[in-house]
């Protein structure tokens, strides 16, 4: 751990360079504060931060921890045993978690399938199909906004020797439907892009999509884990094939996810695990009750209530949005403002380095991007792809509003960043120029 000396030392080194000069100290400041601040958060007895990080995870609701207690502690038989009561019982519950699980993406429940998470689902989708059908089709189409497992596996199928089309998207974050099917070759085996993205919010035209792909003969594969339970999801009208989702991102618990895989027009894959066989021999290993269990029941919670989140979470953005571009100058929304999740907002703070204002906001649980790499202090590849400038990725925040939020933290979180966001700006050098008019774009900084 360094010490605070140090870090009063090298804050102090730092000041009065140029921003362009800045990158590599920066990181180094940037990495400094944050160890410092989070030994010295993590220490405090007082009260946590209000929570607006929706996106990264979801909270458990309560009637979900109801459903799961009793398979954790008197229901506790393996499901696949097959000779006595302890496996039937499990079994059920397990049935009936499948079930809930379909009904709420108006699929089969023989259609889906019991992972860890949309890591796992996504792997699976990705590299299962790819590799099965690789002799005679070897090109995949994904775009270049998709969650970095999509990405990576990906890589790993390129390594391979699989041919990977990485579709650029509009400055909105959408996809060029025209775009995608001239990409389309007749050695294409499947197509992956996500329903709604993780960074940004917006909303994929997965229906258009997905007629694209069946009018092809092609496999759609959508990444659905921040979609499911918050928009209307029907597999058949979407045309999707392949569909990943998460338990942890619809107030279920962590650990648990789902896949489904189309039966007519069959999906064949290829498993990435062996062993006894279970879940149609797509993904050997001991189906989890309590948590298969617990995602049922955030499915069905889900389905119950999605209509009234919707219209709640909508009316709390809305209002997010609203009180801070209203006392704040120079606030870019990233993303199609009209084809998102609205529960998902992503602004960016002219002449304010994100990273600061987090630090600032320390009161209130945010993201600079996605949790899978919010560690990397380099702007968002998400907001690099749809052509925002580094300057304006680096001062992005992402905030996240989901069933448990409220009016009073909406406000205090508005509240709280428009004074930091103007108060870091009076500290900045650069915001001073822009109201004297200099145009920065026109500055050649020089390296010393």
């Amino acid at each position: 751990m360094w010490s605070k000396t140090v870090t009063t030392k090298i804050l102090g080194y730092m000041r009065g360079f140029p921003k362009q000069r800045m990158n590599y100290g920066q990181s180094v400041v940037s990495v400094v504060e944050r160890e410092v601040i989070k030994s010295r958060e993590l220490e405090k007895d007082e009260l946590r931060p209000l929570y607006m990080d929706f996106q990264a995870t979801t909270p458990m609701d309560p009637r979900v921890l109801d459903a799961m207690l009793p398979y954790q502690v008197n229901y506790y038989g393996n499901p696949h045993s097959r000779t006595h009561a302890y496996g039937w019982e499990s079994e059920s519950a397990m049935e009936k978690a499948r079930k809930q699980v379909a009904d709420l993406i108006a699929a089969d429940p023989r259609e889906i399938v019991f992972t860890s998470g949309a890591t796992e689902s996504n792997n699976m989708s990705i590299k299962g199909v790819a590799r099965f059908y690789k002799a005679k089709k070897k090109h995949v189409i994904t775009t270049q906004t998709e969650h970095k497992c999509v990405l990576d596996s990906c890589r790993v199928l390129e390594a391979e020797g699989f041919d990977i089309t990485y579709l650029p998207v509009k400055t909105n974050g959408l996809v060029d439907l025209q775009l995608l099917e001239e990409t389309i070759r007749p050695d294409t085996s499947l197509v992956s892009v996500m329903t709604v993205n993780n960074e940004i919010g917006v909303r994929q035209p997965v229906e258009e999509i997905g007629r694209i792909c069946r009018s092809r003969n092609v496999f759609f594969h959508t990444d659905a884990a921040q979609a499911v339970g918050k928009i209307p999801v029907n597999v058949s009208e979407w045309k999707v094939d392949l569909m990943s989702i998460s338990g942890h991102k619809i107030y279920g618990p962590k650990g648990v996810g789902a896949l489904y895989v189309r039966r007519r027009p069959r999906v064949r894959m290829e498993p990435l695990q062996n062993g006894g066989g279970q879940e149609r021999g797509l993904r050997s290993g001991t189906v989890p009750t309590p948590l298969a269990v617990g995602l049922g029941a955030a499915c069905e919670i889900a389905q119950q209530e999605l209509e009234y989140d919707h219209t709640r979470v909508s009316m709390l953005s809305k209002r997010l949005v609203q009180k801070i571009m209203s006392e704040i100058p120079d606030v870019v929304m990233n993303g199609d403002p009209n084809e998102r999740y609205p529960g998902c907002i992503n602004l960016s703070f002219a002449y304010v380095e994100g990273e600061s204002l987090l630090m600032a906001l320390k009161d209130v649980a945010l993201s600079s991007g996605s949790a899978c790499t919010s560690a990397s202090l380099e702007p968002s590849y998400v907001l690099r792809a749809i052509g925002t400038d580094e300057d304006l990725a680096h001062s992005s925040i992402r905030f996240g509003i989901g069933r448990f939020s409220t009016e009073a933290e909406v406000d205090f979180t508005a509240e709280k960043c428009i004074q930091q966001v103007k108060r870091l700006r009076e500290m900045s050098p650069l915001w001073e120029m822009v109201q004297e008019g200099i145009d920065l774009k026109s500055i050649k900084w020089t390296q010393h």
